[in-house]
């Protein structure tokens, strides 16, 4: 039945009648029970919206995820030209037909 008995709702009932009184109790449960369904309802739309950011952030991480393969898969399949490390970069510049035409 959840963390409270049968024994231990009577008394909190009598307790409630005791404080309260005969005349005061029903407008006490009426405003508590209204209490609870603003709370539920009010859970309930936290949760969506944690549930929904959830997905769009699993979107997203999908979509990165997706993105980044593809330029893994680009750049095995098409590896960019080797230069010899022991020329230096200038060099190298200098050895192209365009630079010869440059001079």
């Amino acid at each position: 039945m959840g963390p409270f008995g049968v024994p231990e709702m009577i008394f909190i009932f009598v307790l409630a009648l005791l404080i309260f009184g005969p005349r005061k109790l029903p407008e006490l449960g009426r405003t508590l029970g209204k209490a609870l369904t603003e709370f539920r309802r009010a859970s309930a739309e936290v949760r969506l919206a944690v549930e929904e950011e959830m997905r769009e952030l699993d979107r997203q991480a999908r979509e990165v995820t997706r993105e980044t393969e593809r330029v893994v898969h680009e750049a095995q399949s098409d590896p960019p030209a080797r230069r010899d490390p022991t020329t230096p970069p200038a060099a190298e510049s200098a050895n192209t037909p365009d630079a010869a035409e440059t001079r």
